[in-house]
């Protein structure tokens, strides 16, 4: 069985993702895959998948043609609502043919994924379906009027459920940064600045890399290496002193020394802030970085938990219905 997802209307960032592309870096291929690993898996293990759209602040509307979808929502708290019935931010949804899907930006977050439980009916670029949009490697970016074919269909739910994921919910606490791996390139004063002083997301943050603004932090043997390995969550600093942190759609190498990087486990909640949003760093240890890795790792394995939601009883639902016999008066 086969069906079609159209795209109604899209802003910008929304894009094919799967786990990403490895092995390529090498070859100055970046990985690509989703900015916030934990919703994504939240969404695509609820439907079986191994890929999603992922969206961003501009949001989307989705339609089905050919045959009912299961769709599962994680991410953000995102605005959902499934034709006029708003539903909670992480749900599993039958999408009906001739339903309308809308995902808007919410009260917090800034992506959201969609799965549906289906394969994707699009060629594999380097092993992955990864868009990556500056280099043109991958699924192009979605845009209003283009429609996703989708192959071996599983049946869909017989109604909606809210997805509890707790690992969902946003959490103000610092971002957690191990040290380096460059740190002796800037002086103890630059290192307490990164650790006690509150960033914010700028404007110019995107899927490459999020831009900080706050102190200018100094380097202490110029801002200049030989050019090696980028991680995601590692936290450049150019000429200027002001912090870039990789994301998913990194270089694979660069040139400017790296006083820190963002542990695993808090890659998501970095993700999820918005520009003009603000944030803190604190510093931890290897093991302590491994520790909530694993945690994480865990509870992603033990599953959320599935809900099922009451029906909406609207007010046309209710002027429809006969709900009395007759009226009488207050006098009787």
């Amino acid at each position: 069985m086969s069906a079609r997802l159209h795209i109604c209307a899209a802003g910008p960032g929304v894009t094919v993702q799967d786990a990403g592309r490895f092995g390529y870096s090498r070859y100055g291929v970046t990985p690509a895959g989703p900015m916030d690993e934990a919703a994504f898996l939240t969404a695509t293990r609820a439907v079986g998948a191994a890929a999603a759209i992922e969206i961003s602040l501009g949001g989307v509307t989705l339609e089905t043609e050919g045959a009912s979808l299961a769709v599962a929502i994680a991410g953000g708290a995102f605005d959902i609502r499934l034709d006029q019935q708003k539903l909670p931010s992480a749900c599993l949804i039958p999408l009906t043919p001739g339903a309308r899907l809308t995902i808007r930006a919410g009260v917090s977050g800034a992506w959201c994924y969609v799965a549906v439980g289906a394969r994707f009916d699009l060629p594999l670029a380097l092993g992955s379906l990864s868009t990556h949009a500056r280099s043109g490697i991958g699924p192009k970016p979605l845009a209003a009027g283009d429609a996703l074919r989708f192959l071996g269909v599983a049946p869909a739910p017989d109604g909606a459920q809210a997805i509890e994921a707790p690992w969902l919910a946003r959490d103000d606490a610092p971002i957690r940064v191990m040290l380096g791996p460059q740190d002796d390139y800037f002086t103890p004063k630059a290192i307490e600045a990164l650790l006690s002083a509150e960033w914010r997301v700028g404007a110019r943050s995107d899927r490459m890399a999020y831009a900080l603004e706050g102190p200018q932090l100094t380097h202490s043997r110029g801002h200049d290496i030989v050019s090696d390995g980028a991680a995601i969550g590692a936290i450049q600093i150019p000429g200027s002193g002001a912090p870039f942190v990789l994301m998913a759609d990194r270089q694979p190498t660069g040139g400017y020394p790296k006083i820190a990087t963002v542990i695993g486990a808090d890659l998501g909640r970095l993700a999820q802030l918005r520009p003009g949003e603000t944030l803190r760093f604190t510093k931890v240890g290897w093991a302590e970085a491994v520790a909530a890795r694993a945690a994480l790792k865990n509870k992603l394995a033990a599953g959320a938990v599935l809900t099922p939601l009451a029906a909406e009883v609207s007010t046309e639902k209710l002027l429809a219905v006969n709900l009395i016999g007759g009226v009488v008066s207050g006098r009787e």
